[in-house]
């Protein structure tokens, strides 16, 4: 199996931005600095008095029973920290007040305080001075600037009264570059938190990165190739008019199908048939012919193996000429001659007629002739660059060319000139422009029902029928089924859609 495959390619990707986004994450958490910030939580909120109103029953001893002033006494354990990931320095606090932090209690007095520090942290205490800011009064606390490394920690405990248990506690106050919030309390009943954040934001990517994984497994297309496939050398001859869209088909097999050789060779549908139906006829593997329209009378061992597509044509005249619309009857003029100028159909000026066709192979005049004209182009060929007459005993200009895309150029360089080709993509080639036969503009959106008589259905040919198996078999089932949107891409109707059944039917 080559190693060298898309979702290969997408999963060492993905494997590599896993492993970067944790590096980087770790780089992040020791190297850049982040925001200061202090937190806080109440650790303790109970009642000591024996004031109902606190809502919960408590049986007091001692001192707590011996003073009036405690019936509606609560206690508080308030732990102020440094949960941030630098330390913090005296001057880092912006109040501008000699102290640092308030605390607030909501609807109780502040009756006594007691400072603590973990240990380890006695150095804290000196910071806890009337001096230093250090203060209370009514509802408040005034803390002191203290220094606080890296999770460093004090706690007050709290005597209050006056308010029931559970009255809000907000702590408040300035740090530069960084903010004051509360922490949830981490009470001995709560599972403290396995990961920090680091830890969850790798743990996230990498998951993301899993299920990149997955994910790739199950949407990238494994379905094995198309049952058309098959290995070999095929040969596809026949109509210009379709050849875009048979060598978009190709390359689209060859892709899908390894061991399959599909080279596209057209000069016309009638060359297309004659080189099908000579049984002598040397080449590279088997031959299939696209013809526009039935395949001429003569060739017996020829089979028809599927109708394709409507391929529509129109006319085009050289972008000078201001006429854009012709009838059928006028049309007929133009090509037997009798309609030379452009004045006569419209234009201001005096354009000399030039008609560019093709030549007895194609197809596209063959559709012309049979669909549009009623009969043969009844003028002989008088030119060879489609600007001179070369012969005086002919009234018109007439040249023929071998392919669609020269009657295309040259129709774009002659002033007057007019041509036909197939519709295509729909797009008209700079220099161009399309007609419209009596009013009708071709279109693959509205050819149906509208009465344009310029199309032909695109025949199928093999001599005699092909293997079941056999490259040219599979290769006509993927154009008649497989890939129709390669079809519709160059301007063609598949007959396998229900508006086009009828017409393809017809066989014209």
């Amino acid at each position: 199996m080559e190693w060298f495959t898309a979702e290969n390619v997408i999963a060492v990707f993905t494997a590599g931005v896993g492993v970067a986004v944790s590096i980087g994450v770790l780089r992040y958490e020791r190297r850049v600095p982040r925001r200061t910030r202090i937190g806080y939580r109440v650790q303790m909120d109970t009642p000591i008095g024996s004031d109902v109103s606190q809502g919960r029953a408590n049986v007091r001893l001692g001192l707590f029973d011996e003073t009036p002033d405690m019936s509606d006494a609560t206690l508080v354990l308030l732990r102020i920290e440094n949960d941030g990931s630098q330390s913090i320095a005296g001057d880092d606090y912006t109040g501008r007040e000699l102290h640092g932090l308030t605390v607030e209690f909501t609807d109780r007095m502040v009756r006594g305080i007691a400072v603590t520090q973990p240990v380890g942290a006695e150095h804290l205490m000196e910071h806890f001075t009337p001096a230093a800011g250090m203060r209370h009064g009514g509802q408040l606390i005034r803390l002191p600037r203290v220094p606080l490394n890296r999770n460093e920690h004090f706690k007050l405990l709290v005597l209050l009264t006056g308010g029931p248990v559970g009255s809000p506690i907000r702590v408040v106050g300035g740090i530069r570059d960084g903010e004051i919030r509360p922490n949830t309390a981490a009470r001995p009943d709560d599972k403290p938190p396995l990961f920090s954040r680091a830890a969850r934001f790798i743990t996230v990517a990498l998951t993301a990165g899993m299920v990149t994984l997955a994910t790739m497994i199950l949407v990238v297309d494994r379905t094995p190739p198309p049952v058309e496939c098959a290995r070999g050398k095929l040969t596809v001859v026949g109509s210009t008019a379709f050849e875009p869209a048979v060598a978009d088909l190709a390359k689209l097999y060859m892709e899908q199908c390894e061991g399959a050789t599909v080279a596209v060779d057209m000069h016309g549908s009638d060359a297309g048939v004659r080189l099908l139906g000579d049984a002598t006829a040397s080449t590279p593997g088997p031959v299939v012919a696209f013809s526009d329209g039935p395949k001429p009378n003569g060739y017996p061992r020829l089979r028809e193996n599927g109708r394709i597509a409507l391929v529509l044509f129109s006319l085009v005249v050289n972008d000078g000429v201001p006429v854009r619309n012709l009838s059928l009857e006028n049309i007929r003029k133009i090509y037997r001659g009798e309609i030379r100028d452009w004045k006569n159909l419209g234009s201001p000026t005096s354009i000399p007629i030039r008609l560019v066709s093709r030549d007895a192979d194609s197809g596209t005049r063959t559709a012309l002739q049979s669909r549009v004209l009623g009969g043969n182009e009844p003028i002989p060929t008088s030119s060879r660059d489609c600007e001179t007459n070369d012969d005086p005993a002919v009234p018109v200009v007439r040249c023929e060319l071998g392919s669609t895309e020269e009657v295309l150029r040259k129709v774009a360089r002659v002033d007057g000139a007019i041509g036909y080709s197939e519709l295509r993509d729909g797009r008209t080639p700079a220099g161009l422009a399309r007609l419209s036969i009596d009013g009708v503009t071709p279109s693959p959106d509205t050819i149906t029902g509208t009465g344009y008589p310029y199309w032909v259905t695109e025949h199928a040919y093999t001599y005699d029928a092909p293997p079941a198996g056999s490259l040219a078999a599979r290769f006509i089932a993927y154009v008649t089924s497989h890939d129709q949107q390669a079809l519709r891409a160059h301007g063609h109707v598949p007959c396998s859609e229900a508006r086009a059944a009828a017409m393809c039917a017809s066989g014209a």
